[in-house]
């Protein structure tokens, strides 16, 4: 995965992946919930098909706790990729409260078109 740099664009929502050329090569799409507590609640994984099986999605993954980590804030997955990726990292990826989980998916389902 040589030549990627991770941004993150908070104010659209997306953690992205850059090819060496600038363009985006994947991203995790999330929002910030405010209540019960600050969380970043990942919802989406995209990566473009001519960048599949390069670590891309890992590395959105692991960048997006770190985010959490150095906001001190924790992280409620709702997206499949990313649940399961913090089931293989739980060194990385602590669990999610279940009442923040149900606070995320709240929300979520009150902004239906946001995703």
């Amino acid at each position: 995965m040589s030549d990627i740099e991770i941004r993150d664009d908070r104010a659209a929502g997306r953690l992205e992946a850059l090819g060496a050329d600038g363009e985006v090569v994947g991203r995790i799409e999330y929002f910030v919930l405010d209540a019960p507590e600050r969380a970043l609640v990942p919802v989406h994984t995209i990566v473009e098909p001519a960048h599949e099986g390069q670590g891309i999605a890992g590395s959105l993954a692991r960048e997006l706790y770190g985010i959490a980590a150095r906001e001190q804030v924790p992280v409620a997955p709702l997206c499949p990729y990313v649940v399961k990726w913090a089931a293989r990292h739980p060194e990385e990826a602590p669990a999610a409260d279940p009442e923040l989980l149900r606070a995320a998916k709240a929300w979520l389902a009150a902004h239906p078109g946001r995703f």
